[in-house]
């Protein structure tokens, strides 16, 4: 694990994790942040543990991560790092395109999935969805400052209540109130389904699945 030094540039900077065990790949993909001066790296990791290190030391916007590396895999990692950071997306990356593996990203929270080598154009799309996602966020009135602090500790509560399986009123009633942000993150949304599915809440499940359609 190691950590870089990052350009001087403002906070605006779209702040970037890689973890892959092939120093190949860290390599060519650190080549390709150099180049977009809207981006920064801040670390990069050699396996699922690291990248967890990382994530907790640096709070990026971006992690990049692959799926197979040593002592744990990227999408275990994945789903821990959901659980601490929800805020973090994560675009995950393999040498094939298995579905299996598609499906295990997609229910860990991947924000997208590249197949390697995966080329600068395709990595350039993937950052501007986040810093749209980033966009999005900071746009909101000040008047909803206080709003954004009540997320923040609803976010803590629910990383908790997922990560002991709770379903009692007091979760559902955090969950709840986490999807009545527009902007609400999808791993919030699928954990407040799980509830809904254990509770037999039908008619609520149908309308957030409508949402998470959309």
């Amino acid at each position: 694990m190691s950590q870089v030094q990052v350009k001087s540039a403002g906070t605006a900077q779209l702040r970037v994790v890689i973890a892959d065990d092939i120093q190949a790949t860290r390599h060519s993909t650190s080549l390709m942040l150099n180049l977009l001066p809207e981006t920064e790296l801040v670390g990069t990791g050699t396996n699922g543990v690291e990248a967890i290190q990382l994530v907790k030391q640096h709070r990026p916007d971006l992690l990049i991560m692959d799926v197979n590396m040593p002592k744990m895999d990227g999408i275990s990692a994945l789903a821990e790092i959901r659980r601490l950071c929800p805020d973090v997306k994560c675009l995950l990356i393999s040498s094939e395109r298995d579905e299996v593996i598609l499906a295990r990203a997609k229910k860990a929270g991947a924000f997208h999935f590249l197949v390697k080598p995966f080329t600068s154009e395709e990595l350039v799309e993937v950052i501007t969805r986040v810093n749209e996602s980033r966009e999005n966020r900071s746009s909101r009135p000040a008047t909803g400052q206080l709003r954004d602090r009540r997320d923040v500790h609803l976010r803590q509560l629910a990383a908790t209540y997922a990560k002991q399986h709770r379903t009692d009123d007091e979760a559902l009633a955090v969950f709840e109130e986490l999807a009545e942000n527009p902007y609400c993150d999808e791993y919030w949304l699928k954990s407040l389904a799980m509830i809904y599915v254990i509770r037999l809440k039908w008619s609520k499940l149908k309308e957030l699945a409508a949402r998470l359609e959309e």
